[in-house]
C-alpha cells in the first residue's frame, strides 16, 4: 500500500512520535508569552506528588487537559498551559525513609523520572513554566505569604486538641482524617493536646459559601460538598448562665423558637468548661472516666446523625435567661469543642437526637411546639421528637408565634434583653497548617522572649530547609535538633532568639502555584501583577473531585486573600473546574502507589505507542466516568487507526482545498451531497464534544465518518479531500502525533495545529433537506437547498449568498424578508 508520496503507508510510532515531539519542541510549540496577544486560554491540570513514577490515573488526568489545549490551541486561543510539582510533604518524605534515602535526593530523583515519561506522552506542557515547590526559589514566596498572612493576623498560633497521626509522628488538618484514619498511611488518628499554627479560613467562610454561585462551570455535587463543609447556619446565640459560678455559657442554635423547651445541656467532654466546674469526687470521677473513652472516638462517630449517644451528668445546672429555670448540664459525645462555643441546648420534644438521649438517660421532654393552632402534642405519647416549625405554646409572652416570626421574635427579644444575639455559625474550622515532619517549607517566624512572635524580614526569605540527616520523624519536629537551624538573633531586639522548628502542610504550597507559572522565572516578586491580569482566571482546572473539602477550598482561600491585598483581582481562580473519573485496576480498585496497584502507562506507550494509549483512555468511558483500565481496551481502538483513520492519507487526491470553503448542495451529486453533510454532521458533533468534554462520543463520531467514507463514489475532489483534512484536525487533540504526521503526508506545510479548528456549513448537517424558492418583491428569482426546518437567519444567510440573487438585488435596499418555513423566502426591495 502506497500513500499519496508513493512511500509505504506504515504507521511506525516508534519513528513518528519521537520525531514530532523533537519538531514541536524546537518550533517552542506550546511556549506562551509573558501575556497574552489575543484570547487566552489558561488550561491548569493539578500538579503531582513526586513519589514515583506517573500511571494510567495521572496519564487520564493529563491528556485530558492535553486535549482541551490542543482544542483551544486550534481554536486561536493563546494558550497557557504549565506543569510543575508538590514536591513537599509526608508522602515523598515517607518514601524516601523507607528506601533509605534523603526526601531531597529521593524526590528530584522521582521529578527526573516522571519529567522524562510525561515528555514521551507528548503532552503539551509549557516546561519553561515548571515550578517545583520544594526548591527555594519556589518556597521563598510560600513562606512571603505566610508572612502577609501573619501580618494581617490570619496566620495564628493556639494551644488544643489536634488530630495526630501515631505512624507519621504529626499532626493533621481535619480534611486530612478519612474515616477517623490518615488518609496518607491508614493509622487511626488521636487527640493530643498541642500548640500549633493555624490559618483563620473561617474569617472567609461566608464569601466562600456566597461566591460559589459565580461558579457555573463547576460541577455541582462539588459546590454541595464544600457548602455542606463549610456549614453555614444562622440563628442565635443564647447566654445561658451556670449556677454555681456565675459564668455564662453561650450557645448556638438555629431554633430559638424552642428556647423555653430546653431540659439539659450537652457539652463537649474536650470542652475546657468541663475543668471549671468544680465537680464533687463522685461526678468527677465519672466525667474524667467517659473523657478518656470518648478520647477513642473519631469525630464520624460521635456526630453521625444515626447510633446510640451517650453522655454523662455532672450534677451541676445552668438557668435558662428566658424563663429563669434550671437545666441539668451533661457532658455527651456528639457535642464538638470546635463548633460554636463547645456546648449546646437540648429540646429533646424538638430534636430526634436530643428525644433519644432523654429517653436514655430518662431527662424531662417539654413541649413547646405545636404543629398547627388545632393539633396537640403530649410528650407521653410522643415515639420522637416534633421537628418543624409549628406554633409555639408554653413560651410566656411568645404562645401563639409561627415559623419565622417565631424565631424572629425570641431572637430580637435576647438582643434587647441583652441575654443573647443573631448569630451565622459554621461547621469550618481554621486549617492548622503546621507538621512535625522536617520535609516541608519552614515556617517563617522567630520566638524571641522580648519580642514573641517575629515574622522573618522579606529581605531575608527564603529560610532555607537544611541539607540533614536528621530528618526521621520523632514525635516533635526533626529541626528542632538542628542547632544551625534553630539559633538566630532576633531581627527586633538583636537578642538571642529560635526559629519556629515545625514546617508547613503541603497543601500550603499548592494553595498558590497556578500564580507562580504566571511569572515562575520572577525572582522579586511571587508573580507579576500585571502578568496575573492578562492570564488569570484559570478557563479549566482538572483534577479528582477528592480534592473537594482540601485543595479545592484552600486555594478559594488563597485568591480571595491575595485579591484582599492587593495583588489579584478576580475573586475565583477558576472559572471551570473538571472532576474526571479515577481510574481502575481489574479489580476495580482505584489505583494508588500507596496500594501498590499502579499501572505505568509507560510499557503500553512502547509497545503500541502514545496515541494509541490516549486513544483507548478516552474511548473507555465519558471523563467524568470512572474507567476499569485493562491493556485489552485499547486493541479495537488500534484496529480503527490503523485498517480505517491512518489509510485515509492514502486517498488524498492532492486538490488543497479551501478549508473554509462551504459547498452548495444543489450543485453536490447525491453521493457528494451524503458525504458533504456526514462531514459537517461530524464536526459539529465533535467540536458539541469537546465543549463537554466528551471524547468517548467524538472518537464515535469519527468511527461513523469513515465507516461512511466512500471515496470510490465521491466525484469532486475538492470534497473529497476537504473530509479527510477536517478529519486530521478533528482527531489532532486527541491523536497528535498521529494527526500530525498525516496532515504533513497530505502535504500540508505548518503544523496542524496552527490550522484553524473546522467549521460546519449550518446548511448542510441534516440529510432531509428542502429546496426554498426566492421571490424579490414576488416574483421567482431562485431557489436555495437548506436543511429542513432550519433557523430563519440561516435561511436569510443562504439566500443572501444565492449568486443569481445577488445579481437580481445589485444596489437595491432589502427593507423586508418574508419568511414562510421550509418553503417560500421572498424579499421586499426598493
Amino acid at each position: 500500500m502506497q500513500d499519496t508520496k508513493g512511500k509505504s503507508l506504515k504507521y511506525d510510532f516508534s519513528q513518528i512520535e519521537p520525531k514530532w515531539q523533537d519538531i514541536w519542541s524546537k518550533d517552542s510549540l506550546y511556549t506562551a508569552g509573558d501575556r497574552p496577544a489575543k484570547d487566552k486560554f489558561y488550561m491548569l491540570v493539578m500538579f503531582a506528588y513526586p513519589s514515583g513514577d506517573i500511571h494510567m490515573g495521572h496519564f487520564r488526568n493529563y491528556i485530558v487537559g492535553d486535549a482541551v489545549a490542543r482544542y483551544q490551541m486550534m481554536r486561536g486561543k493563546d494558550v497557557l498551559h504549565p506543569f510543575g510539582w508538590d514536591a513537599f510533604g509526608l508522602p515523598a518524605e515517607r518514601a524516601a525513609i523507607q528506601r533509605d534515602l534523603h526526601p531531597d535526593d529521593w524526590t528530584h530523583r522521582n521529578i527526573e523520572i516522571s519529567r522524562k515519561t510525561l515528555m514521551k506522552t507528548g503532552i503539551s506542557f509549557d516546561w519553561s513554566r515548571e515550578v517545583i515547590s520544594c526548591n527555594p526559589d519556589y518556597y521563598k514566596w510560600t513562606q512571603w505569604i505566610f508572612v502577609q498572612l501573619f501580618k494581617k493576623g490570619l496566620a495564628y498560633r493556639k494551644s488544643g486538641q489536634v488530630n495526630w497521626c501515631p505512624e507519621d509522628q504529626t499532626v493533621l488538618a481535619n480534611e486530612q482524617v478519612v474515616d477517623s484514619k490518615c488518609e496518607r498511611c491508614g493509622t487511626s488518628v488521636v487527640k493530643r493536646d498541642l500548640t500549633q499554627w493555624y490559618f483563620k479560613i473561617t474569617e472567609y467562610a461566608n464569601r466562600l459559601i456566597d461566591d460559589l454561585d459565580k461558579l457555573p462551570d463547576w460541577p455541582e455535587n462539588l459546590k454541595t460538598i464544600q457548602k455542606e463543609w463549610i456549614g453555614r447556619s444562622r440563628g442565635a446565640e443564647i447566654d445561658f448562665i451556670i449556677k454555681d459560678t456565675g459564668e455564662k455559657l453561650p450557645v448556638f442554635t438555629t431554633r430559638p423558637d424552642t428556647i423555653y423547651g430546653v431540659t439539659y445541656m450537652a457539652i463537649a467532654p474536650e470542652s475546657p468548661l468541663v475543668d471549671r466546674l468544680s465537680l464533687d469526687r463522685e461526678h468527677r470521677e465519672e466525667v474524667e472516666a467517659y473523657r478518656n473513652a470518648v478520647q477513642m472516638r473519631s469525630e464520624i462517630e460521635r456526630t453521625a446523625a444515626t447510633g446510640e449517644k451517650d453522655g454523662v451528668f455532672t450534677g451541676k445546672y445552668a438557668i435558662n435567661p428566658y424563663n429563669r429555670e434550671e437545666v441539668q448540664l451533661w457532658v455527651a459525645d456528639y457535642v464538638l469543642a470546635g463548633y460554636g462555643t463547645g456546648a449546646v441546648m437540648a429540646v429533646p420534644a424538638h430534636d430526634s437526637r436530643d428525644f433519644l438521649f432523654a429517653k436514655k438517660y430518662d431527662i424531662p421532654i417539654k413541649v413547646v411546639i405545636h404543629p398547627d393552632h388545632f393539633s396537640k402534642l403530649d410528650p407521653a405519647t410522643m415515639d420522637d421528637a416534633y421537628t418543624g416549625y409549628g406554633v409555639m405554646v408554653n413560651s410566656d409572652l411568645f404562645d401563639g408565634l409561627e415559623g419565622e416570626e417565631a424565631v424572629r421574635e425570641v431572637t430580637e427579644y435576647a438582643e434587647r434583653k441583652g441575654i443573647g444575639r443573631g448569630k451565622i455559625n459554621y461547621k469550618l474550622r481554621d486549617w492548622l497548617i503546621s507538621r512535625q515532619r522536617y520535609w516541608g517549607a519552614p515556617i517563617p517566624i522567630i520566638h524571641c522572649s522580648k519580642c514573641g512572635l517575629v515574622p522573618v524580614p522579606e529581605d531575608e526569605l527564603p529560610v532555607l530547609l537544611p541539607k540533614t540527616d536528621n530528618f526521621k520523624p520523632k514525635g516533635r519536629s526533626p529541626l528542632a535538633d538542628v542547632p544551625e537551624f534553630m539559633d538566630v538573633t532576633c531581627p527586633q531586639c538583636g537578642g538571642e532568639a529560635q526559629r519556629d522548628p515545625d514546617t508547613m502542610d503541603t497543601f500550603v504550597c499548592s494553595s498558590w502555584y497556578y500564580l507562580r507559572y504566571i511569572d515562575p522565572k520572577n525572582d522579586c516578586l511571587p508573580f507579576s501583577k500585571e502578568k496575573a491580569k492578562a492570564w488569570m482566571p484559570i478557563d479549566l482546572y482538572i483534577g479528582g473531585i477528592t480534592h473537594a473539602t482540601g485543595h479545592l477550598i484552600y486555594f478559594r482561600f488563597f485568591q480571595k486573600f491575595l485579591k484582599d491585598i492587593g495583588w489579584l483581582e478576580d475573586d475565583e481562580p477558576a472559572k471551570a473546574l473538571c472532576n474526571h473519573g479515577m481510574v481502575l485496576d481489574v479489580n476495580g480498585e482505584v489505583m494508588s502507589k500507596s496500594k501498590g496497584n499502579v499501572v505505568s502507562p509507560v510499557v503500553l506507550m512502547e509497545k503500541r505507542g502514545v496515541d494509541i494509549a490516549r486513544l483507548g483512555m478516552f474511548f473507555t468511558a465519558p471523563t467524568e466516568r470512572e474507567v476499569l483500565w485493562s491493556d485489552e481496551v485499547v486493541v479495537g481502538i488500534e484496529k480503527f487507526i490503523l485498517n480505517r483513520f491512518f489509510p485515509l492519507v492514502k486517498d488524498f487526491r492532492k486538490s488543497y482545498p479551501d478549508l473554509k470553503f462551504n459547498f452548495k448542495l444543489d450543485a453536490l451529486t447525491n453521493d457528494d451531497r451524503r458525504a458533504y453533510i456526514r462531514l459537517n454532521q461530524t464536526v459539529k458533533r465533535v467540536t458539541d464534544d469537546f465543549e463537554r468534554l466528551q471524547f468517548n462520543t467524538a472518537i464515535s463520531a469519527l468511527m461513523e465518518l469513515t465507516r461512511d467514507y466512500k471515496p470510490d463514489k465521491i466525484r469532486n475532489d475538492q470534497l473529497n479531500d476537504l473530509i479527510i483534512l477536517k478529519a486530521i484536525q478533528l482527531m489532532a487533540p486527541m491523536a497528535p502525533h498521529l494527526a500530525e504526521e498525516m496532515w504533513h503526508r497530505c502535504g500540508m506545510q505548518t503544523s496542524v495545529f496552527r490550522a484553524q479548528w473546522p467549521a460546519y456549513d449550518r446548511n448542510a448537517v441534516n440529510f432531509e433537506t428542502v429546496v426554498i424558492a426566492i421571490q424579490v418583491n414576488g416574483k421567482l428569482r431562485g431557489e436555495v437547498s437548506v436543511a429542513r426546518d432550519s433557523e430563519q437567519d440561516e435561511v436569510f444567510t443562504a439566500v443572501m449568498a444565492n449568486e443569481r440573487i445577488k445579481g437580481h438585488l445589485g444596489e437595491k435596499e432589502v427593507i423586508k424578508k418574508i419568511y414562510i418555513k421550509n418553503r417560500l423566502v421572498n424579499l421586499v426591495v426598493k
